[in-house]
């Protein structure tokens, strides 16, 4: 099976995801700089959701360009992420829009937990199908940032009702953490065979 209707398929999705995000984001009526004022929260909810789903677009092209074989496990876990990414442009709407409230900080976690552990799907999908000896697996490691990220999503919705900022804080830990640049796969592609076996 071949994957480039599935790399096709998920950059639309996730191109769309990102329009649906900017398109919620209503006009102000008046033209000065203080008629922003009350769009703030939105617009801070959209760049946090905007980095979250830029960094899941770069990482999911990083894995798929190090996977060879494809099949029908691996098409529905990433049906599986797609689907939890389709839901950040609700969440982050209704976050924005309340003011960063418990609630909604809750279930922007819970999405973006969920995302975390569909994608860690995913990755365990492509291993099975390529096998742990595979470019990918061996570009993975151990996946500090994969494992750490879910507990930091745990803490975050768990402080939701107690201290917002803290939440928001972690949720703006784990996207700076995946900003730093993740070499791991590239590194991997470009060492030749031979190099490997020595």
């Amino acid at each position: 099976m071949k994957k480039g209707r599935l790399e096709a398929f998920s950059d639309g999705v996730i191109a769309i995801i990102i329009t649906i995000m900017v398109l919620e984001i209503k006009i102000p009526e008046a033209s000065g700089f203080p008629a922003l004022r009350p769009l703030l929260p939105v617009l801070l909810s959209y760049v946090l959701s905007f980095i979250y789903v830029g960094i899941y677009w770069n990482n999911h092209h990083h894995m798929l360009q190090a996977t060879e074989k494809i099949n029908g496990g691996i098409l529905w876990a990433n049906l599986h992420l797609l689907f939890w990414l389709s839901l950040v442009p609700f969440a982050t709407g209704w976050m924005g829009e309340n003011h960063f409230e418990p609630a909604p900080i809750v279930v922007y976690g819970i999405i973006l937990l969920m995302a975390a552990i569909a994608y860690w799907l995913l990755q365990r999908m492509i291993i099975r199908a390529n096998g742990k000896e595979s470019l990918f697996a061996r570009a993975i490691g151990k996946d500090f940032k994969g494992k750490i990220s879910p507990v930091c999503y745990l803490i975050a919705i768990a402080f939701a009702f107690y201290n917002r900022w803290i939440s928001e804080g972690f949720y703006v830990l784990v996207a700076l953490m995946w900003l730093i640049p993740d070499r791991r796969i590239e590194r991997k592609m470009n060492i030749p065979e031979t190099a490997e076996e020595e």
